[in-house]
């Protein structure tokens, strides 16, 4: 009955510390995974940042767009000249050929009737940046999903470890009153005593390392949600079982999916748009001209200001630019060259990450199923030391090594389950798939 009841107990105590739990069990002021990516995308800098220059991109695509638009401007001068030319007449008098006076207002514009696609091919780079720097946005999040997968599972083991701590402690502080008694009829060792205060030392240096890294966790998972960096935490995780399939379509979906990879891509197009931009640099341009306005020194009255226009045609063309669009032509040739064997690499390196991260899932179910054995074998151990012990037929300090083994592999299992879980996610992140 003894023994059922044991068994029955550490199960429900493993299973807490491995934090399976329930829906009705989440506590309301506790952090889910999804919880914490839902606030870090929504307020870290970073994405804010990546976001302004979004909008910076949107406004250069606008300036660039001004350059089919008019541009007009108002004029307006006055200058006093002296002397001026004069002519005289003998019995008519004298005539100034100019006023000593002199105004003039008017509005000039300016348009671009054709420049030989020198515009349309810049609006069509500006674009292709907007893309990039959409695409950035989604790479910078990805590198916060990472961050956030290994934080917040750290926090989660060191919390569950903690707690089983504080268990063994519990157990070991009631095992040393018993100790203390049995010294004291001299029915127990010295030996005994001083081996149950080393353990219950060498758990407390444990915890206080535990604890040490839960702040230390707890304070960068503050600074990912921008809180006071001691801004106390609660997590918990809900452990799944997920299957992938063991064939190259994983890496064909990371191919698609994966940030880096579009971004390469994206930036190779970019340099070509570049290449043919810089092609059309030295390209002619026509443009239309006018002006209208008030001024005076028209004759017969130079003093009078009279309605005027300005209507013309013109073309501007380079003839010699010292040769920076045959330099800049060749540099952009290599920045393509470059944007190609980028891809190349990524696609390299993605190949990796998958392969490793799919055998570390592998590598962590194994470990799971062997944890799992490991501790069912010690609860049934320390079953069957607890009814040698209570018969006498072995001391205190081997029914301790017995829980010893049972706490131990309570945090093996708790430690694969987790190494597991992170596995699945960053195999997930290595295909390219988005966890916020």
């Amino acid at each position: 009955m003894i023994s059922q009841s044991c068994k029955k107990l550490s199960f429900i105590i493993v299973a807490c510390c491995c934090t399976l739990f329930a829906k009705g069990q989440q506590k309301s002021d506790s952090l889910s995974f999804d919880q914490v990516i839902v606030k870090v995308m929504d307020s870290h800098p970073s994405i804010k940042e990546a976001e302004e220059i979004l909008n910076e991109a949107n406004s250069r695509i606008e300036l660039v767009k001004s350059a089919y638009l008019p541009t007009v401007d108002f004029s307006g001068s006055y200058s006093r000249v002296g002397p001026v030319s004069k002519i005289t007449f003998p019995g008519l008098g004298t005539f100034p050929f100019n006023p000593n006076n002199n105004y003039n207002v008017g509005v000039d514009v300016n348009e671009v009737i054709y420049d030989f696609g020198k515009t349309s091919k810049s609006i069509d780079l500006e674009n292709k940046k907007k893309e990039i720097n959409k695409i950035d946005i989604d790479r910078i999040k990805q590198n916060l999903s990472k961050l956030i997968i290994n934080n917040y599972y750290n926090l989660v083991y060191t919390q569950s470890a903690i707690r089983i701590k504080d268990e063994e402690l519990q157990n070991l502080q009631a095992h040393l009153h018993i100790v203390e008694k049995k010294s004291n009829t001299g029915s127990a060792t010295r030996y005994e005593l001083l081996t149950t205060q080393v353990k219950i030392s060498t758990i407390e240096s444990q915890k206080v390392d535990l604890e040490a890294s839960y702040h230390v966790q707890q304070s960068v998972l503050n600074t990912l949600l921008g809180l006071p960096e001691d801004t106390p935490h609660k997590v918990y995780a809900v452990f799944s079982s997920e299957e992938f399939s063991d064939d190259g379509s994983l890496i064909e979906y990371a191919f698609d999916h994966r940030e880096e990879i579009k971004l390469a891509k994206q930036k190779t197009e970019l340099e070509h748009l570049n290449y043919a931009a810089i092609k059309s640099v030295n390209n002619p341009s026509i443009n239309a001209f006018g002006s209208v306005g008030f001024k005076n020194g028209y004759s017969p009255d130079l003093n009078e200001l009279r309605g005027n226009f300005l209507l013309g045609v013109g073309i501007k063309m380079h003839l010699y630019d010292a040769k920076k669009k045959k330099n800049n032509m060749q540099l952009s040739k290599s920045d393509i060259l470059v944007s190609q064997y980028e891809t190349e690499v990524q696609k390299r390196n993605i190949t990796n990450e998958v392969v490793e991260a799919k055998s570390y899932i592998d590598a962590s179910k194994k470990k799971v199923e062997q944890f799992d054995i490991q501790l069912d074998h010690a609860l049934q151990a320390y079953e069957l030391a607890m009814v040698s012990y209570k018969s006498g037929a072995i001391t205190n300090l081997d029914l301790l090594d017995s829980e010893t083994s049972v706490s131990e592999s309570r945090l093996q299992l708790l430690k694969a389950k987790i190494d597991q879980r992170i596995c699945y996610l960053n195999l997930e992140i290595a295909m390219g798939k988005h966890l916020y």
